[in-house]
């Protein structure tokens, strides 16, 4: 016999306790509540090489990292990690594994998920291409206090770089920490410069090693190419990420005619953005970050790196406004459900959820219910898949197949969403909470 709803339970929105996995600000090659570089002005005349500094791992050892007595940094539960490929492949063919292990260790003991981008060089010497590489083919000259963004254009360049993201995906695609990893094309820091001397077939199978790779991996590409997010977009779900954020002309008009390419991508796939030099940078140049804030969250934002560098203070509302409309934000509105049943019956329910966020989650989560009392529990799996939580509302429905050998008595009915890696997706809700369950109502087990 099937038991129809008989009660129905509402609930108000209230702002989550902690921060969820997946999305909001990133920690930038500095792990959770770690400290965070030092404010630095920027000085074109200088060749912009200020910047340079904050972007490989580890930190150099002659960075300051003064920045929490400077300003504020949300907290985090991503954390965006860059390396060379010299640290992976010190020598060709022989791969430091243990270098990427030792993030990821880091990331989960300070409970975050890591993205990923493996760079062939930056724009200096001590951060260039591997010696080895050098050797065999020819490769740019990075003199000091000069910014050489270009990569070698040998055809074997791509080959070897090509080599060295399989083996990562080969080793760590399965690593439920390894959530997300940047499409690294030719150029400085992998971003694309002079892509035009690079045949477009080239470009592909290097996009190839990515899908063909990282299969259970979140997968960025960039902006800047969005022909190539089309391209792997005709294979698998892919997510796009957007670098120089902050810059008027960014924001006005580099980003709209590219967004407007790959305009739906965001329901299937995670929008990132990562800043054009600092927030306080911004700040000091009179960028609106009003507007910045709007147009991010109309293109559906769900992460932002803003490199681990102090928010200006005065920036603190606004900033935790951002972050409470990152991503997804999962509220329950009401819950209906019978109020008794007996043993072996099956119970139905309904649950209405509102996404008051911006963007999907991207992991299928498990949803579970959970029958509880003070003596007795039973786990209930369903089959919610929560990536379908656009924004807007959802209405859900649920059967519960209750156990032939359920203890009678009355139990609160509780919904979770948690997995061994996530302890829990915290709700916009005022339900109550016990441990990672929420208390939406109760049911008697009659004899």
């Amino acid at each position: 016999m099937l038991r129809k709803p008989d009660f129905t339970n509402y609930f108000n929105f209230k702002p989550e306790e902690k921060q969820n996995p997946y999305i909001g600000f990133t920690s930038f090659q500095h792990f959770r509540g770690e400290k965070l570089y030092s404010d630095c002005v920027v000085k074109p005349e200088n060749c912009l090489c200020e910047t340079e500094n904050y972007e490989c791992y580890p930190v150099p050892y002659d960075v300051e990292e003064n920045g929490r007595e400077q300003g504020y940094y949300p907290d985090t539960s991503l954390v965006y990690i860059r390396i060379l490929w010299k640290e992976f492949e010190p020598k060709r063919g022989v791969y430091n594994y243990e270098f990427i292990e030792d993030i990821l260790n880091k990331a989960k003991e300070h409970e975050q998920m890591l993205v990923f981008r493996l760079i062939a060089h930056s724009t200096r010497a001590r951060d260039d291409v591997p010696e080895w590489l050098k050797e065999i083919i020819p490769c740019p000259e990075r003199p000091d206090g000069m910014r050489v963004k270009d990569s070698p254009t040998d055809p074997r360049f791509l080959e070897y770089f090509s080599e060295a993201v399989k083996k990562i995906g080969e080793r760590f695609d399965n690593n439920p920490y390894f959530y997300a990893i940047d499409i690294s094309l030719p150029g400085s820091w992998g971003e694309g410069h002079n892509l035009h001397l690079y045949p477009d077939e080239d470009i592909k199978k290097l996009v190839d090693v990515y899908l063909d790779y990282f299969k259970n991996t979140q997968i960025f590409g960039q902006l800047a190419k969005p022909d190539f997010i089309r391209y792997a977009s005709t294979k698998t779900n892919i997510g796009w990420r957007g670098d120089g954020l902050g810059s008027p002309n960014h924001t006005e008009n580099i980003y709209p005619p590219l967004i407007e390419e790959v305009a739906d991508n965001w329901k299937t796939g995670p929008v990132s953005f990562e800043a054009y030099w600092w927030l306080g940078e911004w700040m000091r140049k009179d960028w609106d970050i009003d507007i910045i804030i709007e147009k991010t969250l109309d293109w559906h934002i769900s992460s932002f790196n803003a490199k681990s560098l102090p928010i200006p203070n005065e920036w603190k509302d606004k900033v935790d406004y951002w972050v409470s409309k990152m991503g997804y934000h999962f509220g329950v509105d009401h819950f209906s459900y019978p109020g008794t049943a007996l043993p072996g019956e099956t119970a139905e329910m309904e649950l209405e959820i509102a996404n008051h966020g911006v963007a999907p989650i991207y992991k299928k989560i498990p949803l579970k219910i959970r029958f509880f009392n003070t003596v007795n529990t039973y786990m209930f799996d369903t089959d919610i898949d929560i990536t379908s939580w656009l924004p807007g509302t959802k209405r859900e429905s649920i059967i519960i197949d209750i156990p032939d050998d359920i203890v009678p008595g009355n139990y609160d009915i509780e919904v979770g969403i948690l997995n061994e890696e996530i302890s829990m997706i915290y709700l916009c809700t005022d339900a109550p909470r016990t441990g990672s369950f929420y208390r939406l109502g109760q049911i008697l087990i009659m004899h």
